[in-house]
């Protein structure tokens, strides 16, 4: 079986997928920590990887930038592919000065002004929620490897390039969004119309109130510290 975007087989991917926007993360993930990782989606270069971590099945694949982005990926692992569990793990911009350069975020809610959930299900909200049980697997594993772990709101945005000033970042911090990102909203809007698991861990690779700033390799790489809360959490019965 496959679909328009996953060339994978019923069974080729893990209950749990840790996801990340960009797929070259991915291919670093399963050759770093995973154990006999199997390239299972090479669709549009959109790498997804199935292999053992510490003896138990994960899967690690990437979601593309954005909200219709990972709104496609991530139904599809849910609704063809059996998947349970995704946790996004991804890079944002801080929206704050406690938001610091590699500071991990662990998203309690992802408020957007995206019409995403709207046109998808009918949902009226703004903001849409994580898994209480899966962020709490994620805040067991940052303690016990002893990694500081921020709670907070993420914005989902669904521009990069924003014209007219930085106003609009009063509004979204007064909601209590610590940082930005650009796929959050979709993946706890599909979530929770198929009735799965998800949640999401950021890295701030770059700040909006200082000139704190991360490159593209570092981005790819670095952000070590979110990949290990991820896999342990995975591994969690």
């Amino acid at each position: 079986m496959s679909t328009p975007h996953n060339n994978a087989n019923y069974g080729d991917i893990a209950k749990t997928v840790l996801m990340p926007g960009d797929p070259l993360r991915a291919k670093f993930i399963a050759e770093t920590f995973l154990e006999n990782p199997v390239l299972f989606n090479t669709v549009r270069n959109m790498f997804g990887y199935t292999g053992t971590y510490k003896g138990k099945k994960v899967s690690v694949m990437g979601s593309g930038m954005g909200m219709p982005s990972i709104g496609i990926y991530s139904y599809e692992l849910y609704n063809e592919y059996g998947v349970e569990n995704i946790i996004r793990i991804g890079s944002a911009g801080g929206y704050t000065k406690e938001a610091k350069i590699y500071d991990v975020i662990l998203a309690n809610k992802a408020y957007s002004e995206s019409s995403y959930a709207k046109t998808q299900c009918g949902y009226e909200s703004d903001t849409l929620y994580p898994d209480a049980e899966l962020n709490d697997k994620l805040k067991k594993a940052a303690k016990e490897l002893n990694i500081p772990l921020q709670e907070g709101g993420i914005h989902s945005s669904d521009v990069f390039y924003r014209q007219g000033g930085s106003d609009y970042m009063k509004d979204v911090v007064e909601k209590g969004c610590v940082a930005v990102e650009m796929e959050s909203f979709a993946l706890f809007s599909n979530a929770r119309v198929l009735g799965k698991k998800a949640a999401c861990l950021v890295t701030i690779s770059d700040s909006f109130v200082t000139p704190e700033i991360t490159t593209a390799e570092e981005r790819q790489t670095s952000f070590t510290n979110m990949m290990k809360i991820a896999l342990e959490a995975a591994i969690q019965d």
